[in-house]
């Protein structure tokens, strides 16, 4: 094995515990809206899942483990996606809250300042800025 298809496999493997994660947060609720169905469909094109790895993970969003990125900077773009998903159906329930808030910790970010981050993605969500503009205000949140 070259050292090139060993990391299209572990960023393969990133990709679809990303994936997993974000179906798992779209069917906290118990059901899958047509928002958050339209919004999976784009997300696994981006990150390159295919038809089959798609109904796989439909099917068993848990077989694939959370991969926290090693920078905050990809840690904040994976917190945008799994937001965006909650904040989908402009419906947040308190167990879709719940579940972001446990893959805010997944993701690496610290347990004392998990409430605050989650509270601020979803207000930025409510005011509908683009990736660049969340991990902006997301980084410089203490300032």
């Amino acid at each position: 094995m070259s050292i090139s298809d060993l990391f299209d496999s572990e960023f393969k493997s990133r990709n679809k515990g990303h994936f997993s994660a974000i179906v798992r947060v779209a069917t906290a609720d118990g059901d899958m809206s047509k928002e958050e169905k339209e919004f999976l469909d784009k997300l696994a094109v981006r990150l390159e899942i295919s038809a089959a790895e798609y109904e796989e993970i439909l099917e068993n969003p848990l077989k694939y483990p959370i991969n926290p990125p090693y920078l905050h900077v990809q840690r904040l773009e994976r917190l945008y996606d799994l937001s965006r998903m909650v904040y989908a159906d402009h419906v947040l329930g308190p167990k879709q809250k719940e579940i972001l808030t446990k893959f805010a910790l997944a993701l690496g970010f610290t347990p004392g300042n998990v409430p605050y981050i989650v509270e601020k993605a979803l207000s930025l969500l409510v005011m509908n800025v683009d990736s660049d503009t969340f991990v902006y205000e997301m980084t410089h949140m203490n300032k």
